[in-house]
């Protein structure tokens, strides 16, 4: 998988093009709106990451002259801006997500993986995992085709670890996924801690072939 990332602040630019290349991504940078125009009207990729604020010119100008080229790379729009009007004006210009600054790598990667699916099952969001599928547009979850009755936030967990399977998704990355701004995060996580454990009795008691593990002190693996 190819990806662009269109970032003028160096040290976020390094950081995600170092993860994004440890996940084994094929990765190219743009700094400014000329040298990020210039690459994306010649070259195809998977997923764009676009930042709205460039020097010499404006992200929403690069995604609008995307679209009118009739390009079918998956766009994630990446700003501090986080105005209800920004993200309005680019989902209505055809990006496919939009994610806030700051953000944890691991939440970015769920988000790059989530689109791609999304190109790949022509619309259709579907992840299947051992004896566990995950119907994403229907926010339904099945074992072995009998559905798995969840809470929004029980959902929200399990989809959270499932995109990020065999990988450690940090106790802070998971609430802020999940709860976003509206909780304190502060040092406590025990609405964390009860919220998986109902979700590990459920897995368990419907013999679903997928293990959330506790990796001591940190956050949680998901693994098969």
């Amino acid at each position: 998988m190819k990806i662009l990332i269109i970032e003028d602040e160096y040290a976020l630019l390094k950081t995600m093009e170092d993860f994004l290349l440890s996940e084994k991504y094929l990765v190219e940078k743009a700094a400014d709106y000329h040298s990020a125009m210039e690459k994306a009207m010649i070259y195809n990729y998977d997923c764009i990451l676009l930042d709205i604020s460039l020097p010499g010119g404006n992200g929403l100008k690069i995604l609008d002259e995307i679209k009118k080229e009739g390009k079918t790379g998956s766009i994630i729009i990446i700003s501090a801006k986080n105005s209800l009007e920004d993200k309005i004006i680019g989902l209505d210009l055809g990006a496919d997500d939009y994610l806030a600054k700051p953000f944890h790598l691991s939440e970015l990667n769920a988000r790059i993986k989530a689109v791609l699916r999304r190109k790949q099952s022509d619309g259709k969001l579907l992840l299947a995992l051992g004896n566990l599928s995950i119907d994403f547009t229907q926010r339904q979850i099945c074992i072995e085709s009998k559905p798995l009755k969840l809470n929004r936030k029980e959902f929200d967990i399990l989809t959270f670890l499932a995109t990020n399977k065999n990988r450690l998704v940090t106790k802070e990355a998971l609430a802020e996924h999940v709860w976003g701004d509206n909780i304190d995060l502060e040092d406590n996580f025990d609405f964390v801690y009860w919220q998986v454990k109902n979700l590990r009795r459920k897995l368990k008691n419907s013999n679903a072939k997928i293990t959330i593990e506790n990796v001591y002190g940190t956050g949680y693996k998901l693994t098969i």
